[in-house]
């Protein structure tokens, strides 16, 4: 048997003071090195952001004079990237393909409203939603409010990709056509059913890339209603019929006391809906059906 004695072990070496000091250093100078290039990066960011919107970041003003010519300066900068916005966003409007037109005349008020509100549309991607929408109310005057073009600018890149993920998800009615968010169903417990336990009666949406803090900003912006919707209880035996993109979800209850929830979109939401893109989510289609199928008899067309 092999003897293990002191000299055998070795114990472990330890970074002496000196070392210890050095290392300790070089973080900190790593550290400090990566503050200095964040904050280089931000400075840099910002100058170049100011420099668009016609603001010089070190600038020194000395003399009323060099601050009249400044605001001269800045105000050139400003019309001219606000006439290249509505440019762009003229030009846009020029390539949609419409699928009708009214031959209805558009509203003189609306259309130079329309342009007080689109000049300050920078993204590119938001302007190529400004340009559909006028595309849209040229071609159908009245698709579009006012109201609703105030609630439209305050959409962010983000804002627009959260909602065409939700838009993807969406169905509507055969008979309306606001489009809503279903979630799955609530059935009035019978007696012989009371003690059961609950099944699972709602999607997670977040498995689809809506979580509810996604639903919390279309809420705040006013797309869809803040709480979830019940619709009314359907007979037993009843067919109601709703539209997913290009397919047609055809639902009969099998029971009394049945209703969908859902969340809906407002009228802003559904004006929107038409223009942005959507994709089929064949896995929530899935899922939706394979939950209502409880309820309901479930084919899909």
């Amino acid at each position: 048997m092999m003897k293990i004695d002191s000299n055998t072990v070795q114990p472990p070496v330890s970074p002496t003071d000196h070392q210890t000091k050095h290392i300790s250093a070089q973080v900190s100078i790593d550290d400090s090195a990566s503050k200095t290039d964040q904050t280089t990066h931000v400075a840099a960011t910002l100058r170049l952001l100011s420099a668009q919107a016609g603001i010089a970041v070190s600038a020194r003003l000395s003399s009323q004079q060099d601050r009249q010519q400044h605001v001269r300066h800045r105000q050139q900068v400003k019309a001219q990237a606000q006439l290249a916005n509505l440019e762009s966003i003229l030009a846009i409007a020029t390539s949609v393909s419409v699928k009708s037109v009214s031959g209805q005349s558009t509203d003189a008020d609306w259309f130079h409203g329309f342009l007080e509100l689109a000049e300050n549309i920078y993204s590119p991607a938001m302007q190529e939603l400004w340009g559909k929408i006028l595309a849209v109310e040229v071609a159908t005057p009245g698709s579009f409010s006012l109201k609703s073009l105030e609630t439209i600018r305050y959409l962010t890149q983000r804002d627009a990709d959260i909602f065409a993920r939700a838009a993807s998800l969406a169905c509507r009615s055969v008979t309306d056509d606001v489009p809503r968010l279903l979630v799955g169903f609530h059935q009035k417990p019978r007696l012989s059913s009371f003690f059961r336990p609950r099944s699972a009666r709602q999607l997670n949406l977040s498995e689809f890339s809506l979580p509810y803090s996604a639903l919390l900003t279309l809420i705040d912006l006013k797309l869809i209603y803040a709480s979830e919707i019940e619709s009314g209880e359907i007979p037993a035996g009843q067919q109601t019929r709703w539209k997913y993109l290009n397919q047609t979800l055809t639902l009969t209850a099998r029971s009394k006391g049945t209703a969908l929830v859902f969340y809906k979109f407002t009228g802003v939401g559904a004006e929107l809906y038409r223009l942005v893109g959507k994709k089929t989510v064949p896995a929530y289609l899935s899922q939706l059906s394979e939950l209502l199928g409880a309820p309901f008899g479930v084919t899909i067309d």
